[in-house]
């Protein structure tokens, strides 16, 4: 195959790959209508086209060029802040179909609407300096956008019947249930890290971002968000009717709708930490980070980073917690055991403390059985309380019901005398119980 790539010039090729970009952006200015909001059409070919424009200014090395370093990170900006948008629009699209039992629901509507607003606007800004540059480097510039009916919406009021129903993998699917909303309960815990219930300032929002806040951060939970819904999307038969299904929808609800506000997040992140965060570059890319700084308006991007996406990702992730709970306990396999009490000491601290974080772990609900009372196996307190009953009957066996899997490691817990020797200091417990160091 012979290769042609040497037959026409870079200024040539930068006409080419500039002429779609440049396209698109005069449509977008072109449009009188403020309260217009960009079809996911109109952002995809935002995307697809300035990130091909980039591509292109890389391979020639634009980003150490003084004359083309600012044209390619304008495309840069457009791209992550498309991207963005897409994600956010695609969140209002899909936001009547969600199935949510919150109270919140109709502000974020509202504050997902002005965000989407925000960031498209800062789009438009961009869009008229990037024009701008073109035609400073001699770029010819499309005499015309493209019609208004290239970019259709995506939603329309028909929904097609839902006529699917495979109610043949019962068991399989508890299984596949009690894992997902263990994994579901796990990311819920862990992301409780940045929960919050008023609105930052700018200067508090500057000491989380990027310090503790940022976008590999962020990517981190994106994906862990993404593996449990593609897990749901694979394993778990959703049948049309019944309250279990209703209780389905709800949970890959809070599933999708937190995905795609990470999503927007770590493009907001990644525009802010790569292009507009004062890294110590050189002076050139200074300069360029201060041009966009003037465009793009860095506390505002922040503000909506952090008191929008950060907070419904969480304010989301909450209200799923009860229902993935429920979901958990409505299909896990559940059993009953007995197991000595731990030697000499009884339910003190240390062996309260390791068998209620094994009930955690799992997430399944563990009752802890003396005599005819019941306690709440995932509670020290509740371990303790118990301790003191045992104590002063003097019992040596208890019952726990409940989770089989935390069941399995309890008995493993008990045949090392809950990690205590006979003076109640601590000893290495058996590698099954490693995620308890």
């Amino acid at each position: 195959m012979n290769d042609y790539s040497c037959d026409i010039t870079f200024k040539e090729k930068a006409n080419i790959f500039s002429f779609e970009y440049l396209k698109c952006l005069i449509f977008i200015l072109d449009s009188d209508d403020d309260e217009y909001i960009f079809t996911k059409k109109l952002y995809s070919k935002l995307v697809t086209t300035s990130r091909i424009l980039e591509d292109f200014l890389d391979f020639h090395g634009a980003k150490t060029n003084k004359e083309w370093v600012f044209y390619r990170e304008l495309a840069a900006t457009i791209q992550h802040l498309s991207l963005a948008c897409y994600s956010q629009r695609h969140i209002l699209n899909r936001l009547m179909f969600y199935s949510f039992k919150n109270d919140h629901q109709d502000t974020f509507k509202k504050e997902a609407f002005d965000t989407l607003k925000i960031i498209q606007n800062s789009i438009k800004r961009a869009g008229i300096v990037a024009l701008k540059e073109a035609r400073r480097l001699d770029i010819t510039v499309p005499d015309r956008g493209y019609d208004i009916s290239f970019f259709p919406g995506i939603s329309s009021m028909q929904q097609l019947d839902h006529n699917i129903d495979d109610s043949n993998v019962q068991d399989q699917q508890r299984e596949n249930l009690t894992r997902i909303a263990t994994e579901f309960l796990e990311v819920v815990k862990e992301f409780d890290q940045f929960a919050f219930y008023e609105r930052y300032d700018l200067k508090k929002i500057h000491e989380l971002v990027p310090e503790q806040i940022n976008e590999v951060t962020i990517r981190r939970y994106e994906m862990l968000i993404h593996n449990i819904q593609s897990s749901f999307d694979s394993y778990v038969v959703n049948s049309e009717s019944s309250s279990e299904n209703l209780m389905l929808d709800q949970l890959r609800s809070h599933f999708s709708i937190v995905f795609h506000i990470l999503q927007v997040l770590g493009r907001l992140l990644h525009f802010y930490e790569r292009h507009l965060y004062d890294t110590g570059f050189k002076d050139v890319y200074k300069n360029v980070s201060i041009l966009l700084s003037s465009l793009i308006e860095p506390h505002v991007l922040l503000d909506r980073s952090v008191n929008f996406c950060l907070f419904y990702a969480w304010k989301f992730l909450s209200s799923g917690k009860a229902l993935a709970s429920r979901i958990l306990n409505e299909n896990m396999e559940t059993s009953v055991i007995d197991v000595t009490i731990p030697k000499d000491r009884g339910f003190h601290s240390r062996p309260s403390l390791l068998v209620a974080k094994i009930v955690q772990h799992y997430g399944g609900e563990v009752k802890m059985v003396v005599n005819s009372d019941i306690f709440d196996a995932a509670s020290v307190l509740d371990i303790q309380w118990a301790g003191g009953k045992i104590n002063k009957e003097e019992i040596e066996n208890v019952q726990f019901k409940g989770d089989c899997r935390a069941l399995n490691d309890l008995k493993i817990l008990a045949s090392v005398n809950y990690g205590e020797d006979h003076m109640g200091k601590g000893i290495p417990l058996p590698k099954e119980l490693s995620y308890l160091s």
